[in-house]
């Protein structure tokens, strides 16, 4: 599976990937590039069915997302990297952390789900209704919950969520009502910077808190006055956070 990436930083330097949103390309990291590529071999990419990466039938599983990541390490020729992830690239950074330990230092996990398959119905009702309607008949709702109404600066994201593949989109949601990453997170072994908002609709807190006790060692922060998409909208408070976690 051929994923679309963009590399940024010294070619020598520790390598970071950064996994995005479902319905989100890799340039929804833009606000995080300058702060980290001064320092960091930095590698966004786009899931399967998002942005320039290839968007074969679904449905697809979190297996296939979190393979196609260790496949891209692979054709880069990277033994080990660190881990950025957001909503849908959060789940695959746990899901990459059970299954893939050998290959990543650190994880920075942002509202990540961890069990839809609990409720997996509007999941697989959202999969069905962007089939039939397209991306643009859940893009203003989905910006409704990614952002509080006094964050304006919506129009890049929005063009993400409107270009993004009917089938990619469709297909990852059905990934995701399959979900669930619970039973293995006490496997996990590297350091976890996982992160939460106040006002995440989209991931509550009360789903991503418990999980920092059942991960060893992971550090829990939560960030006030902030919705699901916190990476674009706070990168005053988010890029401290990846600066001193991943260094």
């Amino acid at each position: 599976m051929r994923l679309n990436y963009v590399e940024t930083g010294p070619s020598e330097a520790p390598v970071v990937l950064m996994g995005s949103s479902l319905g989100a390309a890799h340039t929804m990291w833009a606000p995080q590039l300058e702060s980290l590529s001064g320092r960091f071999r930095v590698i966004t990419f786009d899931h399967r069915g998002h942005g320039g990466s290839d968007a074969p039938k679904g449905p697809y599983t979190i297996d296939d997302l979190g393979g196609d990541v260790v496949e891209l390490l692979d054709t880069l020729e990277i033994e080990q990297a660190s881990y950025v992830g957001i909503s849908l690239g959060g789940a695959v950074g746990l899901w990459l952390a059970q299954n893939a330990p050998d290959r990543f230092h650190r994880f920075a996990l942002f509202c990540p789900p961890s069990n839809l398959a609990a409720n997996p119905q509007p999941w697989l009702d959202r999969a069905a209704q962007v089939r039939a309607e397209g991306t643009q008949a859940i893009t203003e709702p989905t910006l409704g919950r990614w952002f509080l109404p006094e964050f304006t600066d919506i129009d890049p994201v929005r063009q993400m969520l409107l270009s993004t593949s009917d089938e990619g989109y469709a297909a990852c949601c059905e990934a995701l009502a399959g979900l669930n990453l619970v039973p293995r997170l006490g496997e996990i072994s590297a350091p976890v910077l996982l992160v939460t908002t106040d006002s995440d609709t989209s991931v509550p807190p009360e789903t991503v808190v418990p999980l920092a006790g059942q991960i060893p060692g992971a550090h829990l922060e939560v960030i006030e006055n902030a919705a699901h998409l916190v990476t674009y909208s706070h990168p005053d408070v988010v890029n401290p956070l990846l600066l001193t976690h991943l260094s």
